[in-house]
């Protein structure tokens, strides 16, 4: 028996350590691609083998914006949302999933997004309060999720919440 679980073990271990490290890497059928950059507390550029990458546009929630650009001012809390974003993604690798439109009018990818240990990103950016819920039909899949979220984090005052 015990043969058994060090061969399980053994692996397991052998088949994390032997990750692809190219910019896509595949897990249980699903591709994860690598993150490159934050733009802010909901935006990302990830690896995707192209030369120019993704824009990865968080479905279903908003941050605080970081930055003033063209029509948008910079709000409170956005910096801190970016940077909470950044901790979350610096070097890591994440699963994207779609809803109706894959794209928005800016070009960007629209998705949910997985960390490698299953963390659903969208929704906990919401429940630690770095982003509130802002959803747009058709894209509205975890709407319902992402108010439950939303209420957490109120009614614990966590993140944007502290302050209000």
């Amino acid at each position: 028996m015990k043969q058994i679980g060090f061969l399980a073990v053994f692996l397991l271990v052998l088949a994390t350590s032997c990750r692809n490290k190219t910019s896509v890497s595949e897990q249980s059928n699903a591709l994860f691609y690598a993150v490159s950059s934050v733009v802010d507390g909901d935006t990302f550029w990830l690896d995707d083998g192209s030369e120019k990458g993704l824009k990865v546009r968080l479905i279903g929630v908003n941050a605080p914006e970081s930055r003033a650009t063209g029509r948008k001012v910079k709000e409170d809390f956005g910096m801190e949302a970016k940077h909470f974003l950044t901790g979350l993604l610096h070097k890591k690798w994440v699963r994207l999933e779609y809803d109706v439109d894959k794209t928005d009018p800016y070009g960007r990818a629209l998705a949910y997004v997985y960390l490698e240990d299953g963390t659903f990103l969208n929704a906990y950016l919401v429940e630690q309060g770095y982003a509130h819920v802002a959803t747009y039909p058709p894209n509205v899949r975890y709407v319902e999720v992402f108010k439950k979220m939303e209420q957490t984090a109120r009614k614990k005052k966590r993140g944007l919440w502290k302050a209000r």
